[in-house]
């Protein structure tokens, strides 16, 4: 009896070996991938950071920056700009593909496949508008947007009130307007609000429909006002509290 229980019992722990071997393997793979993706991205922004660093050093000399976006931008057109906000894990390029949408949804900035892809630009906004619409995944070990709901803390936002969007053109610096909880509708009721497609604000309705929206849905009071013609610059991604979850960042940009 005890033999025959035995051999029931034999492929039962081959398939639990098996399953185990196959599970481990898959998680070296996906910790091995996410190691390569980081160390990837860190080589890019230690490249900024380094001309970041020596302009903060000597602010009469002129700016290593653009030198240095020159330089992104002629490893991959696509470069749009750097998102950087200090002392968080938020310091990448973002890319621009307005024929190709989500072309960076999983794709690192050489083109290379990456499970955490590349900040990108919503195709229906310009890189040089009034409002810049930008996505980047929620990813589990913080990279990309991964730290961005941390935003939903009032001290944490309080104390990364500045935003620094630059693209190589110029800088610049955005404050934080609004900090809020949402979710994408394909079929939404009447007082959904689609921020996704408040892309174009040029229309001073809809420029005041938009304000008005992100500070009632705000989780709290920046104190900070955006008027028609302020540049705007706005971030989303992806949120679990809901189906189509999303939690978005909003920033005014400061006057020199």
């Amino acid at each position: 009896m005890k033999k025959k229980l035995k051999n029931r019992l034999l492929p039962l722990q081959l398939l639990c070996i098996v399953v185990l071997l196959t599970a481990g393997t898959m998680l070296f793979r996906d910790l091995n991938r996410y190691h390569r993706e980081r160390v990837a991205n860190q080589n890019l922004s230690s490249q900024i950071k380094q001309a970041r660093e020596a302009d903060a050093i000597d602010q009469n000399s002129h700016s290593a920056l653009p030198s240095q976006y020159t330089g992104l931008k002629r490893q991959n057109e696509d470069f749009a700009g750097w998102l950087f906000i200090e002392n968080t894990a938020i310091d990448y390029p973002v890319m621009y593909t307005p024929d190709d949408p989500e072309h960076y949804l999983h794709r690192a900035f050489d083109g290379s496949y990456a499970q955490s892809g590349t900040l990108f630009i919503d195709a229906s906004c310009l890189p040089e508008s009034d409002h810049i619409l930008i996505h980047g995944h929620h990813m589990k070990d913080g990279s990309m947007f991964g730290t961005l709901p941390q935003y939903q803390d009032q001290e944490f936002a309080g104390e990364h009130s500045v935003i620094r969007f630059d693209t190589p053109d110029e800088e610049g610096y955005y404050e934080l307007l609004a900090a809020f909880y949402t979710k994408i509708d394909p079929a939404p009721a009447d007082d959904t609000f689609q921020y996704y497609k408040y892309t174009d604000l040029s229309d001073p309705e809809d420029f005041a429909a938009y304000i008005r929206q992100i500070k009632k849905l705000s989780l709290y009071d920046t104190d900070i006002q955006a008027v028609e013609g302020d540049r705007l610059l706005t971030l989303s991604t992806c949120s679990y509290h809901t189906d189509e979850g999303r939690f978005v960042v909003v920033a005014v940009r400061k006057q020199p």
